[in-house]
């Protein structure tokens, strides 16, 4: 059962523990496979930086995953601190 309130994982985290690690592929060699500089994947990584549609496609390239796949993960992301910035406003 998935938990129903559960921060969600920020694509970032996603992509680091779930992509990078497992297949021991070092920032450098992702930004390298998307042509980025190696800044726009940290950013990413230490969730400083959210994924456009730009870099869901790149990622989507470079790790053979639908670019869908990182959009959706920031879409859950996003509305989940929109719901929690409207709960603290209330």
């Amino acid at each position: 059962m998935i938990p129903k309130y559960r921060k969600p994982n920020h694509p970032g985290e996603v992509l680091l523990h779930e992509f990078l690690e497992p297949h021991h592929t070092s920032q450098v060699e992702l930004a390298r496979k998307m042509d980025v500089p190696i800044q726009r994947v940290n950013t990413l990584i230490n969730e400083k930086r959210d994924v456009t549609a730009e870099t869901a496609i790149l990622l989507s390239r470079a790790l053979k995953t639908s670019p869908e796949f990182w959009m959706n993960l920031q879409a859950a992301y996003d509305l989940y601190e929109a719901k929690l910035q409207l709960k603290l406003a209330a």
